[in-house]
């Protein structure tokens, strides 16, 4: 720790003091920038384009429209008494956790407000009024993720016990469409609402307010999505794995209803893919967008241009909103007749349609209103080259699912090929396969990702130099806009997971086949000659889908956190090189500590993938010991009771904040430190994270549903559950299962976080160095970094499990034993004492 301590004293003696920032930066940075006169861009000639963005509110009150149309339309579904009472319950959990979550989120967000007070409230001349602003749209922008997370639960928990009904008819259309529109319902409320508060922004605030409430709402929409991400993430592993491992303790079914653990797993169903991706989800279009506008803002020197691109960037947005709704209505009247009267259908088939739908139809739109915005304005063909640009990252949004499903889908060679090991190696090879599978992934995304960003670039060095610095890194920027002009369609597919998981537990925990009479009942109230076999049977089916296709969405949102992080850096590349004219050899290898920048990323990324997986590992051994003591399964109960449940539910809540404290609180330190150190240090450490984070990602979401879809075809094509090869895939599914669901999602919201609250921590420490402060800054550097390092070391410490190794009872230690009433363990932040007798010590 000392020697560390030293190593950041002497970077932070590397840190340039001179004028390298721009008068922006002195003044606020990009808080302070002032956004130029929409009203004077005319479009074909005559047409305002402010009047063209006012339009944009119509669609975004039309969107939100859709989505509540889509959310009465599923609470009017039939459903039985009995499912719908398992539904509500675990609405009922969910709701508990998003309450505690939302405190949880007040509580962090004084971090960021004692920040933006200090920076701009008494080293930067803005008035109090001002830097109140900045705090209200943090709160805006955190308030608006923390909704449409909650709104997403609604939605799915509505869904899940109606798509579990729908089965018992046999027929597999609508299993499979109320979840594709409880996810179109999440997908166009999310994008609508997160566009209507841009536009307020930006039409309705005085042009010289609006760039400190763009990075207000940003840092807050990413604050939003970093807990509910995280947090989630650790939740729902938790539960999954406490659930699944009952399985092989005790050879019961999935969902068997005597497991208390189940309505927690159903809970971090929610919690984790639904709650977490729509978090996420509005928190990267805004940070995106916000992005793109810094970057005009900064690198194009024509008010009358900026003005222009601002207008176009929005006003494809707003297409994109429409091209959605369009795309999914076609799609949905296709499946509608196409599988009227059948029988079985392979649910991967639709979404995928739909993606690809989606994406020719945002191509085609993208060209079409690049040429009514911009042909007038711009010449040299420049309209048709930017639309060209975004459209590489929409190719992106459907190429890159494809290429998720050759390493994830229950038809996948390499998920087979796991099974297959599975079947004479075990859990070891079942593992090593899966290993294979997720590496074999990150090579071909990231090579198509590499190509898809080289087109862009290619096509940026036609011309766009001449209205802007550094064409090629706006070119970045928009290839992460085109990954998301599919938003809502790829929220809808992201979302069809978590709603067909649930549906298959509603099914089970329900208990409706043991009703007296419920042949007769369904066939009497509902006209249903009920198939149970054929029923589960499907709902297996369309889960290894939703697995499928929660797998899909993950590398876009990661992709376009790192390749829309490269135009977030260049905010403060051109802040330090007075707009890339002085400092410039700073950016090289030879400065060495924009190389040991580039190292310490990395190792940042491994400690948060430990970290997260650590708080998983420590509250699944709590949740497993807890409902090992209280399952009964030889006394005659059919169905584990709800305060068992909730005591589950508990437990995993607990563990999910403290995990969860102790990586933010160490990520949150981590950027103040390295921010602080240098400023060529920090820019290197964000190149680092966002490319060591790609790849991290990739692997463990990819190498995660190879192994959980290779469970699903052992359960839905073998027919082996209890088998040894069925205990196998179950071993690599729990293995699996905090790879893809909590380290590699969590990745996303930490890169943008890091990166956005860098902009303005970067550019409070120049400011003290520019007005004589350095030696502060360094003692602060060192100062942050032993805060970040004591809840890196907390993160693994205060999160172990506390047992003997002696002990073959596997009975709790003092520190960590539950309370005779099941309340959940406590935390040891020292290392165990027995551990030390045994000669291993805390370093």
């Amino acid at each position: 720790m000392s020697l560390t301590g030293v190593v950041v004293l002497a970077l932070s003696g590397c840190a340039s003091s001179s004028s390298a920032t721009s008068e922006a930066t002195t003044k606020g940075g990009e808080a302070s920038l002032v956004l130029p006169d929409l009203s004077a861009v005319t479009i074909m000639g005559g047409a305002s384009g402010r009047g063209l963005l006012l339009l944009g509110l119509l669609v975004c009150a039309l969107g939100i429209g859709f989505g509540a149309l889509s959310f009465a339309q599923l609470r009017k579904l039939p459903v039985h008494s009995s499912m719908r009472e398992i539904s509500e319950l675990i609405y009922s959990t969910c709701k508990t956790y998003l309450v505690q979550q939302g405190r949880f989120l007040l509580m962090l967000w004084v971090f960021i407000a004692a920040i933006i007070v200090v920076y701009y409230g008494f080293l930067v001349d803005f008035t109090w009024g001002r830097v109140a602003i900045v705090i209200a749209f943090s709160l805006v922008g955190m308030g608006g993720s923390y909704a449409v997370a909650w709104y997403g639960i609604r939605v799915n928990t509505f869904a899940n016990s109606r798509v579990a009904f729908a089965s018992l008819g046999g027929k597999p259309l609508q299993m499979h469409r109320i979840p594709m529109k409880s996810g179109m319902s999440i997908g166009m409320v999310l994008i609508s609402v997160e566009l209507l508060m841009m536009l307020i922004i930006l039409l309705f605030l005085p042009r010289d307010l609006a760039g400190a409430c763009f990075i207000g709402f940003a840092i807050g929409e990413s604050l939003g999505a970093s807990v509910l991400r995280i947090a989630g993430g650790i939740f729902t592993k938790i539960a999954d794995i406490g659930a699944d491992l009952m399985k092989i303790a005790f050879k019961i079914k999935e969902d068997d209803p005597r497991n208390p653990g189940v309505i927690a797993d159903c809970t971090g169903d929610n919690a984790g893919d639904s709650v977490g991706p729509s978090a996420d989800g509005f928190e990267t279009y805004g940070v995106t967008g916000v992005a793109l506008i810094t970057f005009v803002l900064l690198a194009v020197h024509d008010p009358a241009i900026q003005a222009s691109l601002l207008v176009w960037i929005f006003a494809v947005r707003v297409c994109m909103v429409i091209a959605a709704a369009v795309s999914y209505l076609a799609n949905d009247a296709w499946v509608r007749v196409h599988y009227a009267r059948a029988d079985r259908m392979n649910f991967e088939a639709p979404l995928s349609s739909l993606v690809w739908v989606t994406s020719s139809f945002c191509i085609a739109s993208t060209y079409a209103v690049s040429y009514v915005v911009l042909a007038d304005t711009l010449s040299g063909g420049l309209w048709w080259k930017l639309a060209t640009i975004i459209s590489f990252g929409t190719l992106a949004g459907a190429v890159i699912p494809e290429l998720v499903k050759v390493f994830t889908s229950t038809h996948s060679k390499h998920v087979r090929e796991v099974v297959k090991s599975s079947r004479q190696g075990g859990a070891s090879l079942n593992i090593l396969s899966g290993l294979v599978a997720g590496n074999f992934s990150a090579y071909w995304l990231g090579m198509a990702i590499v190509g898809l960003m080289g087109g862009a670039f290619t096509m940026s060095s036609r011309g766009l130099d001449a209205l802007m610095i550094a064409p090629a890194v706006f070119a970045f920027g928009l290839v992460a806009f085109g990954f998301l002009c599919m938003g809502p369609v790829t929220i809808a597919v992201d979302s069809y997971g978590p709603v067909t998981d649930n549906a298959q537990s509603v099914y089970e925990l329900s208990l409706i086949e043991d009703i007296v009479g419920i042949d007769d009942e369904l066939k009497r109230e509902h006209g249903i000659d009920v198939q149970w076999d054929k029923a589960k049977q499907m709902l297996e089916e369309n889960d290894g889908a939703g697995n499928t296709f929660k797998a899909t969405a993950k590398p876009v949102l990661i992709g376009t956190a790192v390749v829309g992080a490269t135009t977030m850096i260049f905010s403060i590349i051109i802040s330090l090189t007075d707009g890339l004219t002085t400092g410039m050899e700073n950016l090289s290898l030879l400065h060495a500590p924009l190389l040991l920048g580039l190292i310490t990323g990395g190792a940042v990324i491994h400690w948060f993938a430990g970290a997260s997986i650590q708080a998983v590992t420590t509250g699944a051994y709590r949740a497993v010991e807890f409902i090992k003591n209280t399952i009964k399964l030889e006394d005659g109960a059919t169905k584990a009771s709800e305060k068992d449940s909730r005591k589950v539910v508990e437990i995993c809540t607990q563990y999910a904040q403290h995990g969860m404290l102790n990586m933010f609180l160490g990520v949150f330190f981590a950027t103040l430190a390295f921010a602080f150190v240098e400023p060529y240090f920090f820019i290197g450490y964000l190149i680092s994270i966002a490319l060591f984070g790609l790849y991290q990602a990739i692997f463990m979401s990819n190498a995660g549903g190879a192994w959980d879809n290779a469970k699903k075809i052992v359960e839905v094509d073998l027919h082996a559950q209890g088998t040894a090869l069925h205990d196998a895939t179950i071993v690599g599914d729990t293995v699996g299962d905090p790879y893809k669901d909590t380290s590699s999602v969590a990745l996303n919201p930490v890169i943008k976080f890091t990166t956005l609250f860098g902009l303005l921590a970067v550019e409070l420490a120049v400011s003290l160095t520019d007005q004589g402060h350095r030696t502060l800054v360094t003692v602060l550097a060192a100062v942050f970094f032993v805060v970040s390092a004591y809840f890196v070391r907390r993160s693994f410490y205060g999160m172990r499990i506390t047992t003997s190794l002696e002990d073959d009872s596997m009975e709790v230690a003092e520190h960590g034993r539950p309370g005779a009433d099941g309340q959940a363990a406590t935390f040891d932040a020292e290392p165990a004492s027995e551990l030390s007798s045994s000669g291993v010590g805390e370093n």
